[in-house]
Order: C-alpha cells, then sequence, then structure tokens
C-alpha cells in the first residue's frame, strides 16, 4: 500500500497534516488567557493514532517535552474513554496517565469521519494554576501529588460539543484564578475544532486510505532513518552522569545515570543506576522521562521527522525503583522543566562518548520556575508564573546561542512589559548575565539576569530551579559555563535560599527585589585555540572587554591593539 503514493503526494499530505497542528497551536495561543500560553508558547497541538494514540504530527512550534507525553495521555483517554461519540473533549492532567506536572492540562478530542474514529486531536497548554500548596503549583517542599494541585484523571468535559459545567465550577473551585481556566479552555477546545475542520477537508479531498497510507510510510521513514543514525553509531556502551542539587526537602544530590548501549540498529536508554525515589518533587513520571530522551535524541540527530517511529528502534530501562519513573503518590512538580532538562543533558552527555563531534558543550538546563501570588493594587487575585532561558554549550562549528530556550522546550520569556503591564512588579535589570559564558575555542553562549522588586503591599514567591551546584560543563578542553545564582533582597538584606535553587512561600513586601541568574553555556575546545577574529568580535559586541579577554584568551588577544 505504501508504495502506491507517489513522492509529491506524500510531501503535500505530509505539510498538510504539519500545517493542520501549527494551525491549531497558533489558534490556541492568541485566543489563550494564562500570558504563559500566549506569550511564552508554553503549548502544543498534535494528532494521533485511533487504535493506541501514537503520534502522527505534532505543530513545528509545540513544546518538545510534549513529543512523546501527548501520545501517553491520549492512550489514557482510549483506554479509560466510555461511549465515545463526536464532539466529545476529555479533560486530563494527571502526570501518571501519560503527563508530567499538573498545570500542563491536556484537552483530547476523537475525530470521526465516515461515522468511526480515525484520530484524536490533543493539545496541552501550561495553565496557570490549579490550587495546591503554593500559588501556581511549584511547591518545592511538598511531598505527595496531592498537596501540587487538582489532579484530573481523563474525564468528559465535552459531550457532544456541549460543556459540562459542573466539571468547569469544579476546576475554577481549585484554582486561585478562575476567569483565566474558562479561558483556557475555550482556547484549547476552539484549537480542536479547528483541527478537526481541516482534516476533514484533506481527508473529504484524499480519502482514507490514502491518508491512512501516508501516516504509515512517514512512520516507517522515521524509524528507517532512525535506526539509520543509530547504525552510525560503534556497537558498545556509553554512560553519562548528572547530578541535580537537591530535592526541595533534602539538601543532597539526585543521581541521573544514563547508560546507552548501542547494538547494530537499536540502542536501549537504562536508568536503573539512577537515584532512587526523592520525597520532594524532582520526581519524573515515565512519559516525562521517555520524552526527554527523544528530545535529547532530537538535539543530536535533528533530521528525523518527529512522529511515533522515532520510537521503535529504541527499548527505556526504567524501573520503578528509580525517580526517574515515579509513581503515586510521589510529588512530580519539578519533572517537566527541571528534571526533564537534566535528563537531556545525561542522554546527551553519553552521546558524546559515542559521536563527540555532533554533542556541544554543556549548556544551561534549568528554567528557574518562578511562581508569586497574591492580590494587586485593585484588589484583584493574581498567580505569575515565569520560566527562563540560558546561554547554550558551544559546539564543534561555533559559539553557543546566549540567552537560548530551556532544551526541553521553544518556549520564550515572557515580555517585561507584558509582565509589569499584569502584574505588581517593577523591573530593575533584564539583560545578559556577564561572566557567565565559558571558555573554548567555541564559548558557550551568555545566561540571563533577570531581576525585579515588587510594587505591591505584598506577595508570596516559590521557586523551583536547579543547576546551582553543578555548572554547564566543558568538552574537549573548554571551560565550565556559571551555574544558576538566585538571590532575594528581603527587607533590605540579601538572601540565598537554603536549599539553593529551590523555596517556597517566600514573603515579598513592597520594595523587596526577586534576582534569578540562569547558567552561562559551557566552552568547546581548548581556550588557546580561539581566533583571534573571534575574540575581537566578542570584545566588540561588548560580551568581553580587552583586559576580560586578555585574561581568558591571551595567545589571542594584544590588548594595546584592540
Amino acid at each position: 500500500m505504501n508504495a502506491e503514493i507517489d513522492a509529491l503526494t506524500l510531501a503535500v499530505i505530509r505539510g498538510r497534516l504539519e500545517q493542520i497542528a501549527d494551525e491549531m497551536d497558533t489558534i490556541f495561543e492568541r485566543m489563550a488567557f494564562s500570558s504563559v500560553i500566549s506569550d511564552a508558547w508554553d503549548r502544543a497541538d498534535g494528532i494521533y493514532a485511533a487504535d493506541d494514540g501514537s503520534m502522527i504530527v505534532q505543530g513545528h512550534r509545540g513544546l518538545p517535552i510534549f513529543v512523546g507525553t501527548m501520545q501517553y495521555t491520549v492512550a489514557s483517554v482510549i483506554k479509560e474513554a466510555r461511549d465515545v461519540a463526536p464532539g466529545d473533549i476529555y479533560l486530563v492532567n494527571d502526570p501518571f496517565s501519560g503527563g508530567t506536572h499538573i498545570m500542563d492540562t491536556k484537552l483530547v478530542r476523537p475525530f470521526f469521519y465516515d461515522g468511526e474514529v480515525f484520530a484524536y486531536l490533543a493539545n496541552t497548554g501550561h495553565w496557570t494554576d490549579l490550587g495546591g500548596r503554593v500559588p501556581g503549583g511549584f511547591g518545592a517542599g511538598a511531598t505527595d501529588c496531592y498537596q501540587e494541585g487538582l489532579r484530573i484523571p481523563p474525564i468528559k468535559l465535552f459531550n457532544g460539543d456541549i460543556i459540562n459545567d459542573d466539571v468547569v465550577r469544579l476546576v475554577q473551585a481549585n484554582s486561585r484564578i478562575p476567569g483565566d481556566v474558562l479561558g483556557d479552555i475555550d482556547a484549547q477546545a476552539t484549537a480542536l475544532r479547528i483541527g478537526e475542520q481541516r482534516l476533514t477537508e484533506l481527508l473529504d479531498q484524499y480519502g482514507t486510505e490514502t491518508i491512512r497510507s501516508v501516516i504509515s510510510t512517514l512512520r516507517d521513514r522515521s524509524t528507517r532513518q532512525m535506526r539509520s543514525h543509530i547504525r552510525d553509531i560503534p556497537d558498545g556502551t556509553y554512560s553519562f552522569v548528572e547530578v541535580m542539587d537537591n530535592d526541595g526537602i533534602t539538601d543532597e544530590p539526585l543521581r541521573i545515570d544514563a547508560r546507552l548501549t548501542v547494538s547494530g540498529d537499536s540502542m536501549s536508554v537504562d536508568f536503573s543506576n539512577s537515584s532512587a525515589p526523592c520525597k520532594g518533587p524532582m520526581n519524573s513520571v515515565y512519559a516525562a522521562t521517555v520524552s526527554s530522551c527523544l528530545v535529547a535524541i532530537k538535539h543530536v540527530f535533528p533530521d528525523v521527522p518527529i512522529n511515533s517511529g522515532i520510537l521503535e528502534p529504541i527499548e527505556f530501562i526504567l524501573p520503578e525503583t528509580v525517580f526517574l519513573n515515579a509513581t503515586v503518590p510521589r510529588p512530580v512538580a519539578g519533572c517537566a522543566a527541571e528534571t526533564s532538562q537534566r535528563i537531556i543533558t545525561a542522554v546527551m552527555g553519553a552521546l558524546a562518548e559515542a559521536v563527540p563531534e555532533k554533542v556541544p558543550a554543556g549548556s544551561s538546563a534549568t528554567v528557574n520556575n518562578l511562581s508569586m501570588g497574591g492580590v494587586d493594587g485593585d484588589g484583584n487575585p493574581y498567580v505569575m508564573y515565569v520560566f527562563l532561558g540560558g546561554g547554550y554549550g558551544g559546539h564543534r562549528s561555533g559559539s553557543g546561542i546566549s540567552n537560548g530556550c530551556s532544551l526541553m522546550s521553544i518556549g520564550r520569556v515572557q515580555s517585561i512589559e507584558t509582565l509589569e503591564q499584569r502584574y505588581p512588579i517593577r523591573f530593575r535589570r533584564y539583560g545578559l548575565r556577564e561572566g557567565s559564558s565559558g571558555a573554548g575555542e567555541h564559548r558557550g553562549g551568555y545566561g540571563v539576569h533577570f531581576e525585579f522588586e515588587l510594587t505591591s503591599e505584598e506577595a508570596h514567591v516559590s521557586l523551583l530551579g536547579d543547576q546551582a551546584k553543578t555548572p554547564p560543563k566543558g568538552r574537549n578542553g573548554g571551560s565550565d559555563g556559571l551555574p544558576s545564582a538566585p538571590w532575594f533582597n528581603i527587607a533590605g538584606e540579601r538572601r540565598t535560599l537554603p536549599m539553593v535553587s529551590k523555596g517556597e512561600n517566600i514573603t515579598l513586601r513592597h520594595g523587596d527585589v526577586v534576582c534569578l541568574q540562569t547558567p552561562g553555556g559551557a566552552g568547546y575546545g581548548d581556550p588557546a585555540d580561539r581566533s583571534r577574529d573571534a575574540v575581537q568580535g566578542d570584545i566588540a559586541a561588548g560580551y568581553l572587554t580587552a583586559e576580560e579577554a586578555e585574561g581568558l584568551y591571551p595567545a589571542a588577544v594584544l590588548v594595546g591593539a584592540v
């Protein structure tokens, strides 16, 4: 059947499928009430198989971490749903039903064509607040998932396109900002309806047999391409260990031990020697861990199209004895934005042992999840959530990106104008973090300095971050980047947190300051090999003073000539 699809038809239909997902992304983004969705793009949309929920296609601008997780979410809906009918939409945010953390909320819609379910449409959006012990849900002190917010298994939110008001009221009653909840539901549901319209148009034009054949062909091609890349890796076992700061409760490091075994055109990823499940919220669930591995592999082999075919040649060994495959009731708020990134860097580190020319030096692998809640000057409750980028590591072909998005995301930092308009804060500084880049033949990118003061009478802020104790590591002789360095100025006194990168419900009053400094990327190659032109370019761009350059790259700088 696949051989009957000519190359032109295959390319056109593939483009149409991707465009459907992209259009859903755009609609969701423009309608969403939560600024972390509308301005920071913390969302994704996709199309999934009717039989097992496996991914057919996802939008180009959707968060990569959701590449794997949403197919597990759809699979849980397929398993739990009863009497599925046209116009139904299911709501789910349960991390243990194919999710991430509780705030990442999914809507799943069965797509009917000629009276039967042809596929599922689904999207994920980060809702700013769904209850829990702290505003925004990122409680560093949570010791079980029940403290992190309202956990929702797959339930029917729309029945034949009629919304269940009782479900909405229940969810709103568990949010500190209930108005945003309804707005985000409308945005997600509308995006899925538009996706249904566009997919119907595609099937009307080409027919079910052709579309199924294209989907099968695309999946097979991704599998073959992934096997081809694995085949190019020398057979053997490669390992790398990442160390996280702590779990937020106990100040002891968490170990992520990634062991990759390559045999022919297949590969296994074994995390059996990683740390045991932890007390605090840095545990990861199965779907998030697998998805993080896929993101790491895509960083190294970016040409493989994203669909479920990528998974075929890869085995994941994730016993429940490690914190990377947590089960109920473990807290998991940090899995999607923090633990996931260190999984990515661990897998990339192991791949660097096998194919060093394809893997950059260490990068910023924390977003410093900051949530703040209170009442503004007009008496309205609010919850602010922000995440930040950092420096990417240098690589064989050049320097790392400064202020790059997180490794598991293409989400962007919300504009300071939006944040100042919506919340009672005033920025004191937002720019590149000077001196954070690791030196090398190809230097790392720079992290970010993000600093604001509170303008209302009182607020409570929580931080769930990492990488404050273990900097991004240099490669091939390059220097490490600087680690994360958050601090607070409260009542005129500068403070760091007992857990350094984690703390919750910190009371701020008018004029108090929050400062987040994200890691810089590490250097790649010996700094002595950095070219004079590259060093002078950094000086001209203001990244370095002549004196700083002379200290880092003495072989390339003649101070008097600069």
